[in-house]
């Protein structure tokens, strides 16, 4: 039996967790949720699961929660609130699925509980891969991916050592723009980017999947969940999301997992590792699929890339301010303030005016968040 608190419940992440938990009753022990602002959803879930604790961060629902639960459930508020959930005594791991830069904290306060981990929010390691991996290291706890492309590389390297890997190949799907023309880029509606081909997720990583800064995220999530520098993290598009992953070995061997497009897959992995256990929802049928294929990123298209590989292999504060000026942009977008195309060039602008820090605290890394937003916002601004 795997105790577990979920950080992020009640997101698309969340919600599958909760499946995954419930196919799985006997291995599976939901003890701790946390959500945002959407309380309704977090009472049904804890009335269902029974955690012995949950976190609501809006405090304004704080009181419509503790009356709708019983009182051997502890109701706990804000950031104060998660940080305990992510420390609870009796947890084997904590699921951090928090949309945002909200989880790294509660990530760090888990480790230093003693607590692996199992990352779901990208952030955590692009803002702070090296001290989160380590932290880990020294506590002597696992990080483990839920990303399907993170899972994917995870069980197929199968605890090889990073000097047997020639390159780590992260699949894109190439999002709803992987033929569109660059002519039309500027005129890309809100409406379009967020119907993506493959996935269905939250507005943010569906924004970042039609902009493929998703995959950019993840190829310096990759860099410091596997060990490996960025000269050895590549990009392939690939339609159908069926691999979702693959390793090339120094000899020249491709390892890759392939399935269809679960995310209950890869969070199922990430709960009952190390073991394997028997579930029906994912079956893949490859006569009914037919052909796989692949084709290079165009990065003159998708930009994002190229910004990511560059702040993934400068490292220090590059990664955190990538990441905040993107969402800052994204919002922007969704909120009709900002082209599709102004996303990636807002980022660029902001990167380039960062003054880099190659060995930040863990507090120079908040403070350059805290910048890149700002900045951003200040772009924007002048744009409009």
């Amino acid at each position: 039996m795997k105790r577990v608190v979920l950080l992020g419940s009640t997101g698309s992440i969340g919600t599958s967790t909760l499946k995954v938990a419930e196919d799985l009753p006997d291995q599976i022990q939901l003890i701790g949720l946390a959500a945002g602002g959407n309380a309704e959803l977090l009472i049904q879930q804890a009335l269902k699961h029974k955690p012995a604790a949950v976190c609501i961060h809006d405090p304004a629902k704080v009181a419509a929660v503790r009356a709708a639960l019983p009182s051997s459930i502890r109701v706990l508020q804000g950031p104060e609130g998660l940080m305990e959930l992510a420390q609870l005594a009796d947890a084997d791991i904590v699921l951090v699925a928090i949309v945002g830069t909200g989880g790294l904290k509660p990530a760090l306060a888990a480790i230093q509980a003693g607590k692996d981990i199992a990352v779901a929010s990208k952030e955590i390691l692009v803002m702070a891969g090296e001290m989160v991996m380590g932290q880990a290291a020294r506590q002597g706890v696992r990080v483990l991916a839920v990303d399907s492309e993170h899972s994917a590389i995870f069980q197929c390297l199968d605890g090889k050592s990073p000097q047997s890997v020639r390159n780590l190949w992260l699949t894109a799907s190439g999002g709803p723009f992987r033929k569109t023309p660059k002519s039309e880029f500027a005129g890309i509606t809100v409406e379009r980017a967020l119907k993506h081909p493959s996935w269905v997720m939250g507005r943010k990583i569906t924004i970042d999947s039609a902009t493929l800064f998703n995959k950019g995220l993840e190829m310096i999530e990759a860099r410091w969940l596997f060990g490996i520098e960025m000269s050895r993290v590549q990009v392939v598009v690939h339609p159908q999301s069926v691999v979702h992953s693959m390793v090339e070995f120094v000899d020249g061997s491709i390892l890759a997992q392939l399935s269809t497009p679960d995310m209950c897959l890869p969070i199922q992995y990430a709960l009952t590792y190390p073991e394997r256990t028997s579930s029906q929802r994912v079956q893949t049928n490859f006569a009914a699929i037919g052909s796989l294929t692949f084709e290079e990123p165009d990065l003159d298209r998708f930009p994002a890339l190229n910004l990511a590989r560059e702040a993934g292999d400068r490292g220090g504060t590059l990664p955190a301010v990538l990441n905040a000026a993107n969402e800052v942009a994204v919002d922007a977008f969704c909120e009709r303030r900002l082209t599709f195309t102004g996303i990636t060039e807002i980022v660029a602008e902001v990167l380039q005016r960062h003054p880099h820090q190659p060995h930040p605290s863990f507090e120079e890394i908040l403070a350059a968040d805290d910048w890149a937003r700002a900045a951003a916002r200040d772009v924007i601004s002048r744009r409009s």
